[in-house]
């Protein structure tokens, strides 16, 4: 019995030791940025899925960390140098991979939203017209597809950037530019009954691509990004990330973002 009691207790520290090495060291504060962009974050109404999913992590957490907004660029070149901890909502490619780790927490596919009179009905149309003009949100990078499109055009100087969506739709609505790229979370923005009439939706036939949270190699050590990346995926498991999702997307939606 003696012997059963201590192994009960060696296993049950050891479970201890584990829920411990998984909480964050918070022996000092953090930094972590969001950016404007339709429901992950607005600006206007300080509100978003980024936001909550940032609440949340703090609040598991018990950290302090301080929580600002940036364009996209500045927070890629402040990860990059090891100023900012944290951003949201983040895409990897070999290059960001050198200087950025990931807790992924919603995948979501890419569309081109393109003007009706632009005469497009699939890609390789918009690829092929030169007087067309595409429209990126500067520093961004979309699946592969997308993103063959984006350099393509870029190198017969195609590309038109903005630092956000709004700036992007009204050069849309102008006319100075022919397409967009785009994601779920900016639909809600399609509901506006001009931008319902004047484009439509082409899809790249590219699997989904995982988001998450961004955390900088050279603030962070490997420990603890894995202690970070085990409150998202808690976050995941338990429910809390699809509950968050359903606040802006129909559950089935929701569902198909986070469960991948």
């Amino acid at each position: 019995m003696p012997g059963r009691l201590l192994l009960a207790l060696l296993i049950l520290l050891g479970h201890f030791g584990l829920v411990s090495a998984a909480t964050p060291d918070c022996s000092r504060s953090f930094t972590l940025a969001l950016h404007d962009h339709g429901l992950l974050y607005s600006a206007d109404t300080d509100s978003g899925i980024d936001k909550d999913v940032a609440d949340e992590l703090i609040r598991r957490s018990g950290c302090k960390v301080t929580v600002s907004l940036m364009p996209r660029a500045r927070i890629w070149q402040l990860i990059e140098s090891g100023a900012l901890d944290f951003s949201l909502s983040g895409i990897s490619n070999p290059e960001r991979d050198k200087f950025a780790a990931f807790a992924w927490y919603f995948s979501n596919k890419y569309y081109l939203l393109v003007r009706n009179d632009a005469g497009v009905r699939n890609l390789p149309d918009f690829e092929k017209n030169d007087t067309l003009q595409l429209g990126v949100i500067r520093s961004f990078r979309y699946s592969a597809s997308a993103n063959r499109l984006v350099d393509t055009l870029q190198q017969a100087n195609r590309v038109s950037q903005a630092g956000g969506l709004a700036p992007l739709y009204q050069t849309l609505m102008r006319g100075q530019i022919q397409g967009m790229i785009i994601e779920p979370f900016d639909f809600p923005a399609l509901e506006e009954k001009k931008i319902r009439e004047l484009a439509t939706i082409v899809e790249f036939n590219d699997p989904s691509v995982p988001h998450g949270l961004i955390m900088s190699r050279k603030a962070l050590s490997g420990e603890q990004q894995e202690q970070w990346r085990a409150i998202v995926n808690r976050m995941r498991a338990d429910g809390t990330m699809r509950r968050i999702f359903e606040k802006y997307f129909k559950p089935e939606l929701a569902a198909a973002l986070v469960n991948f």
